[in-house]
């Protein structure tokens, strides 16, 4: 297939795209590039993908209206997976028009373009997020979800929400994929593993929240891009879905999936395994919980199992340890830091 995926030098994006390349795919990446974190790690990413003959980049901004569609008019893909988001819940607090650009005027550009261009299957990245404060473990994709706690999660919510109208109206099929923690090599800065490894190894303290009274489901990245691969292979039809949320079911080509190890890792279990594989001790400062934050993360992987045979298993002490091996080879610890 020729598949356009979006965020093709973030984290997942990149990952995404190689192994769709693998397998034979023609993938064209689109990426703004932006300095929410180090943009070295972006280029170095996307050095990996540029040699290979069946990809093309574009730095292009999902905001361009007029170049995501010259994009699409182009290209004539059959396929689009779109990773690109302003990413992050704790940066939603300090810069919340970034995630109205990109993940809602961005997100609607797509749209648009997919309606318009045949687009045979459009995936998208939702989050964990959108659960909210929600007590009901494991988190079911037939839970209401109507109470995010961070503008983040409700970009993410209006998403499926613009999705769902998009392939009702338009009969594009549609497929949201609602990712728990993930992690791995060329991972995000951003995130508790490469804050807490860097820290570690430099010898600074870490921020423990909540008092380390936190689960999170923490998913190998290889685990997160077999599903989103088999995910694409699977095009929803209009009225399969058998999801019934407040008593009503879509008959739109709607699917929604969570991708989640389905096995959530203490807080303070996560930091034992760092200190265990980089041989120091942390030194923790103990913190309140953050706005936005949820003590849990918890996914329900039935339907994902059910339709596509796939469930993440990738245990955290094997994830943890190739993340640290790449990390020492990418940034030459022993060396420098």
């Amino acid at each position: 297939m020729k598949i356009l995926v979006t965020g093709a030098a973030g984290f997942i994006g990149f990952h995404l795209c190689q192994r769709l390349l693998e397998r034979g795919d023609t993938v064209v990446g689109i990426d703004n590039i932006n300095d929410y974190y180090e943009v070295s790690l972006k280029e170095n990413r996307l050095a990996q993908l540029k040699p290979q003959e069946a990809f093309t980049f574009y730095q292009l901004d999902l905001c361009d209206r007029p170049g995501i569609e010259k994009l699409f008019s182009d290209h004539h893909f059959d396929a689009v997976a779109n990773m690109a988001a302003q990413a992050g819940v704790r940066y939603s607090l300090e810069n919340p028009y970034a995630y109205v650009d990109s993940n809602l005027v961005g997100f609607m550009n797509i749209l648009e373009c997919c309606r318009h261009h045949q687009i045979k299957h459009l995936v998208f990245a939702s989050s964990s997020s959108v659960y909210g404060s929600n007590k009901t473990v494991p988190f079911s994709v037939e839970d209401y979800v109507d109470y995010p706690v961070s503008l983040y999660a409700a970009t993410k919510k209006a998403n499926e929400l613009m999705a769902h109208s998009y392939s009702h109206l338009y009969n594009i099929p549609v497929t949201g994929l609602r990712f728990f923690t993930v992690y791995g090599p060329w991972g995000r800065p951003d995130m508790a593993m490469f804050i807490f490894t860097k820290a570690i190894l430099a010898d600074r303290p870490i921020n423990i929240f909540n008092y380390g009274d936190m689960k999170r489901d923490f998913t190998y990245v290889d685990d997160v891009v077999e599903g989103v691969v088999r995910v694409i292979d699977r095009i929803p039809t209009a009225g399969e879905d058998g999801t019934e949320i407040g008593g009503v079911k879509t008959t739109a080509p709607y699917k929604v999936y969570n991708i989640g190890n389905n096995k959530p890792v203490e807080l303070m279990y996560l930091i034992e395994v760092l200190e265990k594989l980089l041989g120091k001790k942390a030194e923790k400062n103990m913190l309140p919980m953050q706005p936005g934050d949820l003590a849990i993360t918890y996914a329900n992987v039935d339907s994902l199992i059910e339709d596509v045979g796939f469930q993440p298993s990738t245990p955290i002490e094997v994830g943890v340890e190739r993340f640290i091996s790449w990390y020492k080879s990418y940034y030459n610890v022993g060396s420098r830091e």
